[in-house]
């Protein structure tokens, strides 16, 4: 019957549950939101396990990234008032704002690309990044001024949380007050956002597999550092769904809540259908039928969220957890929660079962060539053989293959003990193909109909002297107030600069990282886009040698 919610709330009882035991999370709370009408707001599990405090809808957790929305808004709110311009250099709106730039016809750092993840910048400044206590996130200003851009702006998506904090930043700027008093007056006020805050410390209980974590904190507030519940973050999916306007009071103009859902990197080089609007992204979930998905996660560490609506349908969803196993659960309710609440609210019904998968087939002589080599992944350093007539797979410290299919393309089965390849739920729905674009050789991956870089082929190129000549095993240099990690190397493996990294959180896994060289004294992280691009100097040679990366400054261990 449309109009009635009852079996979409039954089924994702049903889900949250399932996905709760089967991946040991602890809490989790839910809200759909139609318009105006609050459809369904519940808790799941514990907000405390150890206290038997259950998780309500008024359960506070930690929202992560979804507080880029948040900043975006704000910007927008301030270029309503004539105080910011989004598409003139950030530095008119932050004059302290300086980073060094190896791309002289480049376009500005803008409010604009920032907000669409298109500007360029690092993806984050890594010293003093995830700790116990955070410096302000506004210190980052004077902090990267020696730092270089990874990318030309306008180019490629490289989701930067450097870049909200600069924008948080401009936003103190411009309005006169504190970041985090503006949001409260501006926003969380006049939405009825009772317990929401933007805080330097979270407050709030985390867990691993139902045993209590320890919770670090996020320096770059404007970027992740939002507490809130699903009740509260309903009513910032209301104001979207009111073309801005909350009870009486118009909180972001028509133009501008529509300005955040429209698409703006349609005609970057590097799109590949992995869209973005202004704070909101426009790719990743997908809802047949249901028009443009407009989503944000928050992904910590810690815990995970999901905040994602159907603008042209007035339809949102808004799942939080307190669980560090919860990835892949959040985004899984909220897309069923969107393609349920769908299906009642229009009768647009979508089929159940997927399209059948075409025929796997032996790979060609063509895709035997074009795929033996490096590849920079979104796993890290990946090498891939090809000699015995199959491509197989070495990443992350785990063997893969990648078996061709009658439709082009290819999926990834994982190489048990290394030697059968066998599906793995997690890659099931992953289709990958290689593109040429601008001179680079790029695996393009395709879930659904969405598609994203997954990878570049990278060449070995002649290393600099004074890096070869001081390999070896590296420490950070004094004290880190958070995660770090146990074990750090620079070494050569087939003509490739590497580094490794190994992080006791991550038992099982090995972050290997090519780089390519720019100067006698300077490397950069091969491939493209998020946490790419990244400068690594040798600072000082010998015995003791010193490296310099995103503020973090590295010494050579002697054996």
């Amino acid at each position: 019957m449309p109009g009635d919610y009852s079996h979409t709330r039954k089924y994702l009882s049903w889900l949250v549950d399932r996905e709760m035991a089967k991946n040991e999370i602890t809490g989790i709370s839910i809200a759909l939101i139609d318009d105006q009408k609050v459809i369904w707001q519940q808790g799941f599990g514990y907000a405390d396990l150890e206290n038997k405090v259950p998780a309500s809808p008024e359960t506070i957790y930690r929202a992560g990234s979804i507080a880029k929305l948040f900043t975006a808004a704000a910007t927008m709110q301030l270029a309503e008032q004539g105080k910011l311009d989004i598409d003139q250099p950030l530095v008119a709106a932050l004059p302290e704002f300086s980073i060094r730039t190896r791309f002289p016809n480049t376009a500005p750092v803008t409010p604009r690309n920032i907000m669409c993840h298109h500007s360029g910048l690092p993806s984050n400044f890594l010293q003093g990044l995830f700790v116990r206590d955070p410096d302000r996130f506004d210190s980052v200003v004077n902090n990267i001024q020696d730092e270089y851009q990874a990318f030309p702006a306008n180019y490629v998506f490289s989701y930067s949380n450097l870049g909200m904090a600069l924008l948080g930043a401009a936003i103190q700027k411009v309005s006169g007050e504190p970041f985090d008093s503006y949001m409260d007056r501006r926003f969380f006020q006049p939405l009825g956002m009772t317990q929401s805050s933007f805080v330097p410390r979270p407050i709030t209980k985390a867990y691993d597999r139902n045993k209590e974590i320890e919770v670090f904190s996020m320096r770059d507030m404007p970027a992740a550092n939002l507490l809130s519940n699903v009740v509260d973050l309903g009513q910032f999916l209301k104001m979207q769904f009111a073309d801005g306007k909350a009870g009486q009071q118009q909180v972001l103009t028509p133009a501008s809540a529509r300005e955040m859902v429209r698409i703006q990197n349609k005609g970057f080089p590097l799109t590949f259908g992995q869209y973005v609007g202004l704070g909101w992204m426009m790719s990743g979930i997908d809802v047949p039928g249901g028009g443009a998905v407009a989503s944000h996660g928050g992904s910590l560490p810690d815990s995970h969220s999901m905040m994602a609506m159907l603008p042209e349908h007035k339809l949102g969803v808004v799942v939080l957890s307190n669980s560090s196993t919860s990835h892949v659960a959040v985004s899984k309710i909220a897309t069923e929660a969107l393609r349920l609440m769908l299906q009642t609210k229009t009768g647009i019904h979508q089929a159940s079962t997927p399209a059948p998968r075409a025929e796997e087939r032996a790979p060609t002589s063509d895709e035997l060539h074009q795929f033996d080599g490096n590849f920079d992944t979104m796993v890290g350093l990946a090498t891939v053989n090809t000699k015995n007539g199959q491509i197989d797979v070495d990443a992350a410290g785990h063997l893969f293959r990648l078996v061709p299919h009658e439709d082009g393309l290819l999926t990834i089965k994982y190489r048990l003990f290394g030697m059968m390849a066998v599906r793995v739920g997690a890659f099931e729905d992953i289709r990958l193909s290689m593109a040429n674009v601008d001179g680079r050789q790029i695996i393009v991956g395709r879930v659904g109909e969405e598609s994203l870089i997954f990878g570049e082929k990278i060449t070995p190129t002649v290393i600099p002297e004074r890096f070869l000549k001081n390999l070896g095993t590296y420490e950070i240099v004094g004290k880190i107030d958070g995660p770090a990690p146990d074990k750090l190397r620079l070494l050569e493996d087939n003509g490739l600069l590497v580094g490794e990294a190994h992080f006791p959180e991550v038992p099982d896994l090995l972050l290997r990282i090519a780089f390519y060289p720019v100067s006698n004294n300077e490397v950069v992280t091969a491939g493209l886009g998020t946490s790419r691009g990244d400068t690594l100097r040798l600072i000082e040679g010998g015995d003791e040698a010193t490296l310099g990366f995103s503020g973090i400054k590295l010494r050579k261990k002697l054996n």
